[in-house]
């Protein structure tokens, strides 16, 4: 069937195109019949006309349109008309007018769709998932894939203006260790060989910069065969820059102006920069986190020193085996119940501490806690001291390792927090964490690990070190965190081939296992690789922040679930014997029940 073409998207017309005869295609999102006179809600991406059927004026129009049921595609003409005095919506861009329809088409009847989808309706995530085109089809899901063009088309110009070329760079490439596992793809013409898709551009930036690309961006697709939250997904996009002969304020320079021109320009917010700046260690010792939200107080204190004397065992033992204390106050905690201090040491050691510690000053100046006769007046001053606390307040506190504790006060702090509504609405606080170690020791494996990735550089003033003591060795690396959320990280790289086979060492990578899985960015470190460094933003984690929401998955068309399925193709899936056979595969599935 021949269709109209239409005139005018949904959400266009208005007072002023009074008297127009147009023609509206897309989808009936209601139909209300009063008294004869049949009126629909006519939707599409830019939003909602209402459309009158009158059987006085249009018969046939309106017999028609008895029929239409939610989810209709149809097509309508008519003429634009002011609604009658009292009926307008103020609500709507449309509220103003409506169509006095002439004519129907019909383009293609419904289904009745398996959940509304209108935006307040509350339908389980699985069943959006499985339905995806329907849910994207509601007005709050194609507001956020809009937010997302905007959001990416503000990054391109910007980054564009400043000199950035947009490169793309291979989805078949090498698997190489880069702290995820990969996901592996069989070559057909190559038997028993794989390539591996990227869990970032990182090595392919590198070489660019070596070519005099000088200054490089992506979009690029990632994928990684890792364990899944609300803020990860196996295949998620960021913003990846390079440049070369840059130092880290290079790099913070740009990507501050480029987070101001992309909130000021879609969220109408203007950010302040440049951004607060804070040491790793710092950030560790203050929120026991190093992505430390700082929308709230809540500060943690290291409390060693006040309990170096101490006979109180926990505390003892632990400050005689090297620990510490570490503790925050909670103001207005001191109403907290036996209960509720119950169920935050069961908290406490769920997140790894061996027990929580705590003190409620009441207000009459009189405390209570499990340690109570081990706190003399002197003690007690001290800690109020450190803590800036006072009558009505609650002080928590853990005695363990440096680590343990600083993630087990950190994790109580971001839960206390929420419980207790402290956290501000609408609120966006950027941080660089900056000075990170550059490894860090597994006492499992017995050797070094990265802590950002294995070409991340030294600081060059730590260069020494390598040789007699790496554990201390700073990295030129730095995280942008907005919110308690890491939303991008970066380095400068090692772009001497001596120092990154120095480092390629350290981390237990033998020269011959170097050679077979990066001998391609060796060599091309040895070609006159300039200086460079540069950054990937997580452009979900962004978009999800900057729209206040709670997944990732509504930033993105076709997310997977948290075990990695999409439900809406149902993949992943079985294929067919022959394709194993072609790709010289034979399967060795586990039995059922482990599965």
């Amino acid at each position: 069937m021949e269709f109209w073409k239409r005139t005018h998207m949904c959400g266009e017309l208005r007072l002023s195109d009074q008297g127009r005869e147009v023609v509206l295609s897309g989808w009936v999102r209601r139909r209300r019949d009063h008294g004869g006179v049949i009126f629909i809600d006519l939707s599409d991406r830019e939003g909602l006309t209402q459309v009158v059927f009158n059987p006085q004026t249009e018969a046939e129009a309106h017999a028609a349109a008895s029929s239409l049921r939610g989810e209709f595609v149809v097509a309508v003409k008519g003429s634009v008309r002011p609604r009658p005095a009292g009926t307008e919506n103020p609500d709507l861009p449309t509220g103003e007018i409506e169509v006095a329809a002439s004519g129907l088409q019909v383009l293609n009847p419904s289904q009745p769709p398996p959940f509304s989808l209108e935006d307040d309706g509350d339908v389980q995530e699985e069943v959006r998932l499985s339905h995806r085109y329907l849910d994207l089809r509601r007005p709050r899901m194609l507001a956020n894939l809009k937010f997302r063009h905007e959001v990416t088309q503000a990054v391109r110009a910007y980054l564009a203006g400043l000199g950035f070329w947009e490169v793309e760079t291979p989805l078949l490439t090498k698997s190489t260790p880069e702290g995820a596992r990969d996901y592996l793809v069989p070559s057909r013409v190559h038997p028993g060989q794989f390539y591996a898709l990227p869990q970032s551009p990182q090595l392919f930036k590198q070489m660019l910069m070596v070519s005099g690309v000088d200054k490089y961006f992506q979009i690029a697709r990632c994928l990684r065969d890792e364990d899944l939250r609300a803020d990860r997904q196996p295949e998620h996009t960021q913003i990846d820059c390079e440049m070369s002969f840059v130092v880290p304020e290079d790099i913070y320079r740009v990507i501050e102006g480029l987070v101001a021109e992309v909130f000021s320009r879609v969220l109408g917010k203007e950010i302040k920069i440049p951004f607060r700046r804070m040491p790793y260690s710092e950030a560790m010792l203050r929120y026991g986190s190093d992505k430390p939200d700082l929308r709230f107080g809540l500060e943690i204190r290291d409390l060693s020193e006040v309990f170096r004397e101490t006979e109180f065992g926990v505390f003892r033992q632990s400050l005689d085996s090297g620990g510490v204390i570490r503790a925050l106050a909670v103001p207005g905690g001191a109403s907290f119940s036996l209960k509720t201090m119950d169920e935050l040491t069961a908290y406490a050691q769920s997140c790894g501490a061996g027990g929580l510690l705590w003190i409620l000053l009441r207000e009459d100046g009189s405390f209570k806690s499990p340690m109570k006769k081990f706190l003399d007046q002197e003690v007690l001053a001290r800690v109020t001291r450190e803590l800036s606390c006072g009558p009505g307040d609650c002080v928590l506190m853990v005695a363990d390792r440096a680590k343990t504790a600083a993630e087990t006060t950190g994790r109580l702090r971001l839960k206390l927090a929420h419980d207790l509504k402290l956290v501000p609405k609408g609120v966006f606080e950027f941080l660089w964490v900056v000075d990170f170690p550059l490894l860090e020791f597994d006492e499992e494996a017995g050797r070094f690990t990265a802590v950002h990735h294995p070409f991340t550089s030294p600081s060059w003033a730590d260069l020494e070190l390598l040789e007699t003591d790496p554990g201390k060795v700073r990295a030129l690396a730095y995280d942008l965190v907005l919110n308690g959320t890491e939303m991008g990280g970066g380095s400068i790289r090692i772009h001497r081939r001596e120092v990154q086979e120095k480092m390629f060492g350290l981390l237990g990578i033998s020269p011959e296992e170097a050679r077979a899985r990066f001998g391609f960015l060796l060599d091309a470190l040895q070609y006159g690789a300039p200086p460079h460094g540069g950054i990937a933003l997580g452009l979900d984690r962004m978009l999800m922040l900057m729209g206040g929401l709670d997944s990732i998955r509504d930033v993105i068309t076709f997310p997977k679930t948290q075990r990695a399925i999409c439900l809406t193709t149902g993949s992943p899936s079985p294929v067919s014997p022959e394709q194993l056979q072609e790709l010289h595969i034979e399967l060795a599935l586990p039995p059922e029940k482990d599965r």
